[in-house]
């Protein structure tokens, strides 16, 4: 007899295949068989207004518990290092840690061409829920997975051992590997990277496969699968799938204060705001912007340069729009060239991108082929 658990875990499969995600790949019976209630513990946060609401297992009772936990949808479980078990009242910050959707999850393995066979480094354990996914399709023996937070890890050991599985769990910090145990035939992030770290390519095999999401500070991110070559480089193509992660820790933007507008020069925009709410143009605009942060400014954006200070704002003009630009960099002048750029190629979505990183350790992304218009990737 079905119980109520393993109808709801069917559902999300059905819910998967529904949301254009692979169904009948393997990973479809690992969503099946995998309990997500056990990865979510007994505490999730849900948003409330500015800041996160712990929601309590005990609160909302076993059987919404089950239901909630088997909804497509990301559950937030840490933010700034609080775990929602540990928290008495709503918190602000930004999460650190979470169970991702299962179909973002689904939609990234899929992506990377696992084989039922290959060695796989997962970078970034978190509840352990993808990891449990990987477990179940690959066996215990073929999964290794760091997470870089000791608290975090422990949650996620002590939940894949109630599951019933016993991949190698790695407390350390991801961006390095884990080289103990290469080399993989497969290397997958459940966090963003401004840039790909250069020990993930000396720890996966020629021909292997290196999927992560390249994201940034304006919050735009793309899905990008890697094969390295003999030569010490690697390069392969965005999928166009609209994923994204949390930025590893050490490659988040340093706290800062709030913005202060500043006059500056002033000039009529020649691209428009809403460039930015485009998934694709967003990440153009990071692209030519690596280390500015994207804010809200009344009915427009403000960019403001964690190197140099330098902002651009933009405010209503009229029937149109005007930028002010302040400090040594032309923050709006750049993006609008990168902007210029890619509608001239056709306004192509990301599957029309690729990344390639050289033996020198440069890495670019570009349109079309590599020797096309390109942007350099922060060091």
């Amino acid at each position: 007899m079905t119980t109520e658990a393993e109808a709801l875990r069917r559902s999300l499969a059905g819910q998967i295949a529904d949301s254009g995600s692979p169904a009948g790949s393997g990973w479809r019976a690992a969503v099946e068989n995998v309990p997500r209630e056990v990865f979510l513990g007994d505490a999730v946060f849900r948003p409330d207004g500015a800041g996160w609401e712990p929601l309590r297992r005990e609160e909302v009772g076993e059987r919404e518990w089950l239901r909630l936990a088997h909804h497509d949808r990301t559950w937030v479980t840490q933010v700034e290092g609080t775990g929602a078990g540990d928290a008495r009242a709503p918190v602000s910050g930004r999460p650190t840690s979470s169970s991702t959707l299962p179909s973002q999850v689904v939609r990234m393995l899929d992506a990377a061409g696992i084989a039922a066979t290959d060695q796989v480094l997962e970078i970034g354990t978190g509840t352990g829920y993808s990891t449990a996914i990987l477990s179940h399709r690959l066996g215990d023996a073929h999964v290794t997975s760091v997470e870089c937070d000791e608290s975090v890890a422990a949650r996620a050991a002590s939940a894949l051992r109630r599951a019933g599985y016993a991949p190698t769990l790695v407390v350390a910090d991801g961006l390095r590997g884990w080289s103990a145990r290469a080399p993989y035939d497969a290397l997958v992030a459940t966090c963003a990277v401004r840039h790909v770290p250069f020990s993930w390519m000396t720890q996966v095999r020629d021909g292997g496969t290196i999927t992560t999401t390249v994201g940034g500070w304006m919050l735009a991110s793309g899905l990008v699968r890697l094969t390295p070559a003999e030569d010490g480089s690697a390069s392969g193509r965005f999928t166009g799938d609209r994923v994204s992660y949390m930025l590893a820790r050490p490659h988040e933007r340093p706290p800062g204060p709030g913005l202060f507008r500043y006059e500056g020069t002033v000039r009529e925009c020649r691209v428009e705001p809403a460039v930015l709410d485009d998934w694709t143009g967003r990440f153009v605009a990071q692209l030519a912007a690596p280390s500015a942060e994207l804010m809200a400014a009344g009915e427009g954006v403000a960019l403001r340069d964690v190197a140099t200070g330098s902002q651009a704002w933009t405010e209503r003009a009229g029937n149109g729009w005007r930028v002010h630009q302040h400090g040594p960099l032309r923050l709006w002048d750049q993006v609008e060239e990168a902007i210029a750029a890619w509608r001239g190629a056709g306004a192509p979505d990301q599957s029309a991108f690729g990344l390639t990183v050289a033996a020198d350790h440069t890495q670019r992304v570009w349109i079309g082929d590599p020797d096309g218009m390109s942007w350099a990737l922060p060091a």
